[in-house]
């Protein structure tokens, strides 16, 4: 066994192999970015070695500087983590020639299926479906639009060497492939050091399901089950569950035994997944096809542990130590159900705009990376499972993955596991930056979702017009209007606690009106009940002026809620949305009717940069005449192209910026006349 492993990675993934690592009574080194000089992961490890500076292609990307930190530390292994080195197959080369191992496939298996275009002709020949496509080499735009055009619409325009969501454009027309076309080819180089393209037909109303493979280097190779990763933003995973809902033991059995025959195929060892595009039109569930084989471990493999037990780091470590595996096919099964949800630094009530910032304040519903001790660690606390790799008052950076932290539960069924999802992400409090937590609430509530109806479109089908906070019910708004009344009042009685501060003492009753996001409800707040629009309820809460977090029990219901204090109200985070609360006793509402609204200024006529970025491309000049929808701009934060259009008709009277220029969030990028 080894006695000292590299870490050549970041974030939650780094401390992920850490805790495994230390389990085993291996030491660990990690290896650091200046950006990451105080990150978690760095801590945790045994030893740290500096890198470089912040930029992915001068620290985490520079193979001989992980050979170094591995002489230096007298490492004799290394784990690439997901994304950087992983599936570079110079990297383990070089590894090899120095006498280190590498915690992943052989070389020639990360070659094989690293090059989609390759792994798509290898997979065909090893008899599993592939998607119709072309898979050789496109000249330029106009050969890709000839392509396109032969294939038919849709089609998916794919970077080879991508993955993670990056480099993929959906063309429903020749417009869109002449628009997205360069845009792929410049994010595969960006992202992968690679600008080679294909072009498949697109599946419609598509299932993306995922077998997990692991292999040892004496011949076995067994599929873990599978995982139903449906729930995708611009084809980045939101969403992982294991089992699938759509699969049925048939289809398993077939999806796992063409899967296992593609990686005997490639003398595949280690953890690997190999990725399907199931057409979901089919009830059968017999028209699955290849889409990529990924050679490294998923940012979604915890909910494959949950449902198996089997701790898939420490595995690649013994494989990687020459050890078999010491199970078979028969031995893995399905126990209960798991849902993994992304947390991300986005902002789904901007459209999704990417959001760096500091970490004011991080509160996970259970702390990162802890168990409750039970025979299953890899679910958590009481089937809640946080993995991370922040820290409150730390910075998500502009040069790495938006993801703050995956929160993973487990329950005996589907429904249950939902549930506490939706539980977990009330008590999950981050502030500083945006966040996509309200989304995922909203997505666990969601009736399509609880149906188990999805699909790669879901939340383009479900949320056309952008999202705007999930749907409050009646009871919710009850709830609500009687715990923003109960907060109140208590800052009333502690206002009224403090020298010259509003009038005298009152007592019970107390007598307010809540507007919550526009609707009025009366609250009566008595010693004995608390009545919302004249009918009692039965609530029971804990609160003190300064509380950001409280729990009520209401009606026999139990509620996380965030509670943020605005100059002239509160502003209370629950179950998927943010409600707008203004709580005044009666006689002050019936005098505010008179306040003059303020009007927010007219700024249709900028283009206002989103999202702290860079600008990559303007698509228009002074004096040119543009349309509504028209792109002007494209500006790439967090590895992503953005595309930003004209929001009206008009005259580019002024450019005030031009590509290459680092911008701020709210910077005019140009000004229409």
């Amino acid at each position: 066994m080894f006695r000292k492993i590299l870490i050549a990675n970041r974030g939650e993934i780094a401390c992920r192999v850490i805790k495994t690592a230390r389990a085993m009574g291996i030491a660990t080194v990690a290896v650091y970015s200046d950006a990451d000089a105080r990150a978690p992961f760095v801590a945790m490890a045994d030893e740290a070695v500096n890198i470089g500076p912040a930029p992915a292609a001068q620290s985490y990307l520079v193979a001989e500087k992980i050979i170094a930190a591995c002489k230096q530390t007298g490492a004799d292994a290394v784990h690439p983590g997901y994304g950087f080195l992983s599936e570079r197959t110079a990297f383990a080369e070089m590894l090899a020639a120095e006498g280190i191992a590498f915690i992943g496939p052989p070389a020639k298996a990360i070659a094989a299926m690293g090059d989609k275009i390759e792994s798509k002709k290898l997979a065909k020949a090893a008899g599993v479906n592939v998607v119709p496509g072309f898979v050789g080499e496109i000249a330029d735009t106009n050969h890709a639009v000839e392509i396109a055009r032969e294939i038919g619409y849709p089609v998916m325009m794919k970077a080879s060497a991508g993955g993670g969501g990056k480099g993929m454009r959906l063309a429903y027309s020749e417009a869109d492939v002449r628009e997205g076309f360069e845009s792929v080819k410049r994010e595969g180089l960006n992202s992968f050091g690679d600008d080679r393209v294909f072009i498949e037909k697109f599946i419609e109303n598509p299932r993306h399901i995922e077998i997990q493979i692991l292999g040892d280097r004496h011949g076995n190779v067994l599929y873990l089950n599978e995982r139903e990763c449906s729930i995708q933003r611009r084809h980045q995973k939101v969403v992982e569950e294991a089992p699938s809902p759509f699969v049925s033991p048939a289809m398993r059995r077939a999806m796992g035994e063409q899967c296992v025959a593609l990686a005997k195929a490639v003398g595949y060892y280690s953890a690997g997944t190999v990725e399907l595009i199931v057409s979901g039109a089919d009830p059968s569930g017999k028209s699955f096809y290849f889409l990529e084989m990924n050679t490294r471990l998923q940012v979604e493999h915890p909910v494959t542990e949950a449902i198996t037990g089997i701790d898939l780091v420490e595995q690649m470590i013994r494989v990687a130590a020459g050890e078999p595996l010491a199970f078979e096919q028969d031995d893995i099964g399905i126990d209960g159900w798991a849902i993994e949800n992304r947390v991300y630094a986005e902002d789904p009530y901007r459209g999704f705009l990417p959001s760096t910032g500091r970490l004011v304040r991080y509160h996970p519903p259970v702390e990162g990376w802890t168990d409750d001790g039970a025979a299953n660690g890899r679910r958590g606390v009481e089937g809640v499972r946080v993995d991370d790799g922040v820290f409150e008052g730390g910075e998500v950076s502009m040069f790495y993955d938006p993801m703050i932290a995956k929160l993973v539960t487990w329950g005996e069924t589907r429904e249950e596991a939902a549930d506490l999802q939706i539980a977990a992400l009330d008590r999950f409090v981050i502030d500083g930056l945006g966040h996509n937590i309200d989304f995922l609430s909203a997505i666990m509530q969601h009736g399509r979702f609880r149906a188990g109806d999805l699909s790669t479109g879901f939340i383009a089908e479900e949320y056309p017009e952008g999202f705007h906070g999930a749907p409050a019910s009646d009871e919710l708004k009850v709830a609500l209007a009687a715990v923003a009344a109960f907060i109140s009042a208590a800052r009333s009685d502690r206002a009224r606690q403090i020298s010259g501060q509003l009038a005298e003492p009152t007592e019970p009753p107390y007598d307010w009106v809540v507007t919550l996001d526009g609707e009025p409800f009366d609250v009566e707040i008595g010693e004995e009940a608390v009545l919302v629009n004249g009918a009692e309820i039965d609530m029971g809460i804990e609160y003190t002026p300064g509380d950001r977090l409280i729990e009520a029990e209401i009606d026999d219901e139990i509620y996380g809620i965030r509670v943020l204090i605005d100059r002239i109200g509160l502003r209370l985070v629950t179950r998927g949305a943010v409600h707008k609360v203004t709580c005044l006793p009666r006689r002050l509402h019936e005098l505010s009717r008179y306040m003059i609204e303020k009007v927010p200024p007219d700024l249709s006529r900028y283009l206002i940069c989103p999202m702290p970025g860079l600008l990559v491309a303007l698509h228009a000049g002074e004096g040119d005449r543009v349309e509504a929808g028209q792109p002007l701009a494209v500006v790439e934060a967090m590895k992503m192209e953005n595309t930003l259009r004209a929001g009206k008709s008009g005259t580019i009277k002024a450019l005030r910026a031009k590509p290459g220029d680092s911008l701020a969030v709210d910077a005019i990028i140009l000004e229409m006349e």
